[in-house]
């Protein structure tokens, strides 16, 4: 391995750039006009801090040494390469030699200069990229009749080897956007148009990167290389950030996030118009945007996420156009155009929300619970209408012992979290009093949160069901439910994380006299959940008592798909006593029943082919640039997704929710199989 001194890289087509130009050319012009981008004197500082809260603070204790360097040029290299279609292969193994062990030492330095060089050498390879493919736009033909693959996923694949390999790449990166168009029924004329137009104003946007982007994609490396849930926010992002949290902001209701070249949703805000309207998902890329109903759509590929989200706000009760790729379709297929009337978020559509469901002749109570919700300020306030999630479920579970029900389901699918503290507390009007998540920090220390109330708010049959969306809190509630042997776990694993964040100021001393004012945030895991059984909900999440499977694509969505997710541990068990209402006994008798039932069950066996077939067409590593195989899986998918109601433009009815329907027939079995708390009644 080359030492860690300056060296100069040599580069296909002759190029050498000297590492050492990187501190040198801050007045010195690029070939083409642009100045080389360097870190400023406040991002030095902020590196500082970041270094000092991540090997002092951060639950992962992890050494500065060369293994760490390496994991975070890597990692960085995928950031700015993830598509593998910017570097040759001689060029990433040099910028390796020169580069991959010198971050341990500017991590512990506060510096960032290997990274800006980097990241340099990536905005000239990106200007070429789109360069070449704006020249080819105006000239290229192709032929759709012929089969031609491009992988859409690149992550694992090998760099091109040669120019001819890169080229050819962006040619069929290139074929696949036009075929998306032509799928949109636009004239080849237009197509031109609009792909000139769209590669132009990312040449654009390259052309304006600053240090900010630079110093933003050599943190997130860093972080990201700890864990996937530890970020830095500048100060312009961290004001983005805290209007999204006040959750007061005139949008759309979503929370998003950037990966690779596109604006990814990372959290669809319970109460917003893009929840209300069931148009938005986890995971969908938004790739342009149009302002009303008759304003042409702006690509946003490669923008900034600051610039993506300005775009996408807007005054309430103004209209936005957004064309999607959508997770479900594991970017496959034409984009999907939707629009959403802007709106604030509106609380009392995030709170938990009652049916009544009748199978067999019994009467089963659905209580769908889309976040963990706590006003905080207004219980500071004493406000005795306070919102929260364990006050609002306690008043249905009255009005549903009221009905006489037979049986209840915690929907909890799709509830990414929230309110630990209300986690704990609707998980206490289902069981006696006792521990029911424990907690280990970054010091090892471990404490326990539990239910202190001996009261029991309804002790009949209970089923938790769950997707691979439900996560954090939603995982310490099914966590613990199934641990006290209190209700059945239904539907597929749980998304996984069990850890825990705190954002800290980089202006807060790290040692009397000390701190950086105007610095940003670092969003830090500092704990890591776990049962009272002593396994974690990280990375496994909960496994399901009785396995349902949903339409989301599970290899792209959970805690296992990071890279650098913190493993499964144990730690002792609590002191608990389990309820004796389901056993493994009681298990395995619901899962025979469930499986002659569904066996059986035409609508429920259609469900699983359908859902076979969107599988298989998700697992195919390469999409066909050819028309009538491009739109033959669009349609598919299209037809699979509408008629089981998960179509985001069609409204999620109880009758189309098979999976809804088959856990309600198990609460039925359940309830017939008798269980309810011994010598405990409804008193809460």
């Amino acid at each position: 391995m080359l030492g860690k001194s300056l060296f100069c890289i040599m580069l296909v087509f002759a190029l050498v750039i000297p590492a050492a130009a990187i501190t040198t050319a801050k007045s010195t012009p690029s070939r083409s006009g642009v100045s080389p981008l360097v870190p400023t004197a406040a991002q030095e500082e902020a590196g500082m801090y970041i270094r000092q809260f991540l090997l002092d603070r951060h639950y992962r204790k992890v050494s500065p040494k060369d293994s760490l360097s390496m994991e975070i040029f890597n990692r960085y290299i995928g950031i700015l390469d993830g598509s593998r279609s910017y570097f040759l292969a001689r060029e990433v193994d040099s910028l390796r030699q020169v580069y991959g062990n010198r971050f341990d030492d500017e991590l512990l330095s506060g510096k960032a200069d290997a990274g800006f060089a980097i990241y340099n050498f990536f905005i000239k390879r990106a200007r070429e990229k789109v360069r070449y493919m704006k020249a080819a736009a105006g000239t290229a033909t192709f032929n759709f009749s012929v089969p031609d693959t491009l992988d859409l996923d690149r992550k694992n694949d090998p760099w091109p080897e040669n120019r001819k390999e890169l080229t050819g790449l962006w040619n069929r990166e290139l074929k696949y956007q036009w075929l998306d168009l032509k799928s949109s029924s636009e004239p080849p004329k237009g197509i031109r148009t609009e792909l000139a137009k769209n590669l132009a104003g990312r040449l654009n946007l390259l052309n304006r990167l600053n240090s900010d982007d630079a110093f933003h994609a050599y943190v997130t490396a860093v972080t990201t290389s700890f864990d996937p849930h530890t970020s830095y926010f500048s100060p312009d992002e961290f004001e983005n950030f805290q209007i999204d949290l006040s959750r007061s902001l005139e949008g759309i209701g979503a929370r998003l996030q950037i990966e690779n070249d596109y604006i990814v949703v990372n959290e669809v805000i319970p109460g917003g118009p893009a929840f209300k309207s069931r148009l938005l998902k986890k995971g969908d890329r938004i790739i342009g945007v149009g302002q009303g109903r008759a304003s042409k759509i702006v690509d946003i590929t490669g923008w900034r996420i600051n610039d993506a989200v300005g775009l996408i706000r807007g005054k309430k009760g103004s209209l936005v156009r957004l064309k999607l790729l959508p997770a479900s379709q594991a970017g496959r297929g034409p984009a999907k155009m939707i629009q959403l009337v802007r709106d604030r978020i509106n609380l009392e559509e995030e709170a938990a929300g009652k049916q009544i469901v009748r199978i067999n002749g019994r009467k089963i109570g659905i209580i769908t619970i889309p976040s963990f919700y706590l006003d905080f300020d207004a219980r500071k306030r004493n406000d005795g209408n306070f919102n929260s999630t364990s006050r609002d479920v306690q008043k249905i579970l009255g009005e549903l012992n009221a009905e006489g029900v037979d049986g209840v389901i915690l929907d909890l699918r799709d509830n990414g979290g929230g309110s630990l503290e209300e986690a704990v507390n609707v998980t206490g009007l289902f069981i006696p009093q006792g521990p029911v998540v424990q907690i280990r920090s970054q010091s090892g220390g471990t404490s326990v949160l539990g239910d202190k109330d001996a009261r029991v708010q309804y002790d009949g049959p209970l089923a938790v069901l769950v997707n691979r969306y439900s996560a954090s809190a939603s995982e310490i509630v099914a966590a613990a439910i199934q641990d006290y042997g209190r209700g059945v776990i239904i539907g597929e694993r749980t998304f996984g994380k069990g850890t825990v964040q705190s954002l800290i100021d980089l202006s807060e001393s790290l040692s009397p006299g000390t701190g950086g004012a105007g610095l940003g945030q670092i969003k830090l895991t500092m704990a890591n959940f776990y049962r009272i059984s002593g396994g974690s909900t990280q990375h496994k999440g909960v496994e399901p008592d009785i396995f349902m499977p949903s339409m989301i694509d599970t290899a792209t969505i959970g805690e296992d798909t990071y890279s650098s997710s913190l493993p499964w541990t144990t730690i002792q068990p609590s002191l608990y006593q389990a309820t004796g209402q389901i056993t493994p006994a009681t298990i395995e008798l619901l899962k025979q029943k469930e499986n002659v039932r569904s066996t059986s069950n035409q609508h429920y066996q259609a469900y699983l082919r359908d859902l076979a077939t969107l599988d298989r067409i998700r697992k195919k590593k390469g999409i066909v640039l050819q028309d009538a195989a491009f739109k033959s899986e669009a349609e598919v998918i299209k037809q699979i997704e509408k008629k089981w109601g998960t179509d985001r433009e069609a409204a999620k009815s109880t009758k189309n929710d098979v999976l809804l329907n088959e856990s309600a027939s198990v609460l039925v079995d359940l309830g017939e199989h008798g269980t309810t708390i011994p010598g405990r009644s409804a008193m809460r």
